[in-house]
């Protein structure tokens, strides 16, 4: 795999790093396509129950696009780059736990992609923002849809018309993430967290999580008879006896993921 995307294993939890440093690990072509292509082999892999995605150093998690593939580009060229399947896509449609663990700035395509991901845990040093609007552009990587539906219309309009910058405390309260931890504390927060939810049933935590996503786009009765299909559906489960009788018994689940 290519050096600008780390992969470590921690137990049933695979943890990627953009590993650009030096670039405050913006996104450029490369990093795109290795993190497309690792997805695609996680998502098959049962040995891989959660996935945690940061960016290399203390400075930023991603602060963005690399803007100077953008330079002398046509629009025909800009939409051959952002061809399907895209970063941002292949993070949303993830069938297991994605957890952004935010160590930094989270601008432009990073908090997009950040927005893609399940859940979000930053440091309290982290900042966030969509300044596309100080280029003369819009985010294009989901970012006018997303946050809209993470953080409502009006903080929306507020962040990507003003091109603003944010601190985690602030992002938090709007809810553009779930949880800020001592930037100390950050991996080890978010880690454990991951092993928590990792330890769960590999089926249930899937069609959990496809209830949950299923939601953005059906109405409440679509979504509510979805839901009970979905619960029906786990009763046919090898892990649904196991973990009855488990509980029955006092002991703790040994999950098989069927």
């Amino acid at each position: 795999m290519s050096d600008v995307l780390l992969i470590e294993r921690d137990g049933r939890v695979a943890i990627l790093t953009i590993n650009r440093p030096d670039k405050l690990n913006a996104l450029n072509g490369e990093v795109r396509d290795a993190a497309v292509q690792v997805l695609a082999e996680l998502a098959e892999d049962d040995e891989i129950g959660v996935v945690v995605i940061t960016g290399a150093g203390e400075k930023s998690f991603i602060a963005g696009a690399d803007i100077g593939e953008f330079q002398g580009r046509s629009p025909f060229d800009q939409r051959h780059a952002m061809r399907s399947p895209r970063i941002f896509d292949s993070m949303a449609a993830f069938p297991k736990p994605v957890i952004a663990m935010i160590n930094g700035f989270c601008l432009g395509g990073g908090c997009e992609l950040a927005m893609s991901c399940d859940i979000r845990v930053a440091s309290d040093r982290a900042r966030f923002g969509q300044p596309e609007i100080n280029l003369g552009l819009i985010p294009g990587g989901g970012g006018t849809q997303r946050m809209r539906r993470l953080v409502g219309t009006g903080q929306t309009l507020r962040l990507i018309l003003s091109g603003d910058m944010i601190p985690a405390s602030e992002a938090k309260e709007i809810g553009l993430v779930e949880m800020v931890v001592p930037a100390d504390e950050l991996r080890e927060k978010t880690l454990k967290l991951a092993h928590r939810i990792a330890s769960k049933s590999p089926l249930t935590l899937r069609i959990a999580k496809e209830a949950i996503r299923a939601s953005e786009r059906l109405p409440i009765e679509d979504g509510i008879t979805y839901e009970r299909d979905l619960f029906c559906l786990a009763f046919s489960s090898e892990d649904k006896a196991e973990g009855i009788e488990a509980f029955l018994e006092k002991r703790p689940a040994e999950w098989k993921g069927r």
